[in-house]
């Protein structure tokens, strides 16, 4: 008997998955509430009205609920809409070293197909925690140790949305308890969906926003042609033209998708994000964050040295002249020089906020000016760490020559320095109550912390087709 490909390996770790550990079902949890008040605080703007207009103009069958729109749209659809308004924010977490955001599109993803089929909430955490694993195991596969980094992202290649799209349609498989051959064809058809380029974080744009909402309804609509009859190649990701060969020119670590398969999770490692911006800028926050906790004046810095692991240069420091002077909110988050700045000078929910995102405050002339100060420099240290965290050294020199340095070399929201219940509570009242009222924020809140024991997800999720958007 032939010895099963990647694609079956996963279909079938899918299938038989039922009984998870409580670690893996309370942290799946906390990422459905993390990612409904994401994407509940991201409906005011333009890019999901755009989302919702499109989305609502295909019309279809009434299925599943889409953040902002007061009637039900098709699966799809609605995967679409919720998953642009997930990652639209940079709120959303992230596994390391894979660099993957994956809840940005497993869980709209899910609960869209948790809603068409009628699943259960202990179904829907189940098919959640094998969406995300299937889809870090797929971007750990393309995680290079010797450079460091990942593969995907080297290539311009936005893992996220490409890895997503998979681990994605394998929850939605899971939800329309699909069988283990199933649930491969599945793997074998969003494969040819699955894309995405990070080209907008360097240069602007707002087509990244998009991404996860793409991966998302590719998921859900893979789903649905297998259901219809089309298949995929097993040998999908493997294969002599499958996946691997086309995002990564064929140099892939298949024990990455393999080993522990089943009995390891990787799920509640997952950190998030206590800051709504790239993440590569959060320990330049943190840094700047406890330097302005000692009382220093910014208005007597000469010049600041943001030192970053080599290969976050791309995103956060390059072109050096765009970080310095982003021109909107958006920008703003991708800008080492502006978030840096934004911690310096203290901001909302868990020390910077998204008040602190506005294209208002990215033009700011005194938040300009400290931006010119700000370098953005390759550090060894952090080099040598990354991607296992993403550290930061930021150096004040002051007036007189003074020197300030500080060291962040772990990341806050992660299991070296997680964020308690009460500062994830916060997180998601600061970003739910933007769009609804306290006592409904709450109430949501109540219902997917019982999420295990819920049977009806429409009623769950109710409130959010009431969203001020």
């Amino acid at each position: 008997m032939a010895e099963a490909t990647l694609a079956q390996r996963l279909g079938e770790f899918a299938a038989e998955s039922t009984a998870l550990p409580d670690e893996v079902t309370e942290s799946v949890r906390k990422r459905v509430l993390d990612i409904v008040g994401i994407a509940a605080a991201a409906a005011s703007l333009e890019t999901s009205r755009a989302a919702r207009r499109w989305a609502a103009e295909q019309g279809g069958t009434p299925e599943a609920t889409a953040i902002g729109l007061p009637d039900k749209l098709p699966a799809a659809q609605a995967a679409f809409v919720n998953g642009v308004l997930a990652h639209s924010l940079d709120y959303d977490d992230t596994h390391l070293p894979s660099v993957l955001h994956p809840s940005a599109v497993v869980v709209p993803a899910a609960l869209a197909a948790a809603e068409a089929t009628g699943a259960t909430g202990a179904e829907l955490e189940t098919a959640i925690a094998v969406g995300l694993e299937t889809a870090v195991r797929l971007g750990m596969a393309g995680y290079d140790k010797q450079s460091n980094n990942s593969v995907f992202f080297e290539h311009g290649q936005h893992a996220t949305s490409i890895c997503g799209a998979v681990g994605g349609a394998v929850s939605a498989a899971k939800l329309h308890r699909m069988d283990a051959p199933s649930i491969t064809n599945v793997i074998g058809v969003v494969a040819s969906m699955a894309s995405g380029l990070i080209e907008a974080n360097r240069t602007g744009g707002t087509v990244k926003r998009m991404h996860c909402g793409w991966a998302a309804h590719a998921a859900v609509s893979a789903v649905g042609l297998v259901r219809h009859g089309f298949t995929g190649p097993p040998t999908v990701l493997e294969g002599r033209f499958g996946f691997f060969q086309a995002w990564l020119h064929g140099v892939f670590d298949a024990d990455q998708i393999t080993d522990g398969l089943g009995e390891e999770w990787a799920v509640p490692g997952i950190f998030f994000k206590p800051y709504p911006a790239n993440h590569f800028t959060h320990a330049g926050i943190d840094a700047a964050r406890r330097l302005r906790a000692t009382g220093v004046d910014p208005a007597k810095i000469s010049k600041i040295r943001l030192g970053v692991p080599r290969q976050n240069l791309p995103t956060v420091g390059q072109p050096i002249e765009v970080k310095r002077t982003p021109e909107t909110g958006y920008m703003a988050q991708f800008s080492g020089p502006y978030t840096l700045v934004a911690g310096l000078l203290g901001g909302g929910g868990l020390g910077v906020g998204l008040d602190d995102f506005t294209d208002e405050l990215a033009r700011d002339p005194h938040r300009r000016a400290l931006m010119r100060l700000v370098d953005v420099e390759p550090d060894e240290k952090c080099t040598e760490i990354f991607p296992y965290q993403f550290p930061a050294v930021v150096t004040l020199t002051l007036d007189d020559g003074t020197e300030l340095t500080e060291e962040v070399l772990v990341n806050r929201g992660g299991p070296g320095d997680p964020l308690s219940f009460d500062e994830l509570a916060t997180k998601f009242r600061d970003n739910a109550e933007r769009a609804l009222s306290a006592d409904t924020v709450g109430q949501l809140a109540d219902a997917i912390a019982r999420l295990h024991d819920t049977t009806d997800l429409s009623a769950l999720l109710e409130p959010l087709r009431e969203v001020d958007a």
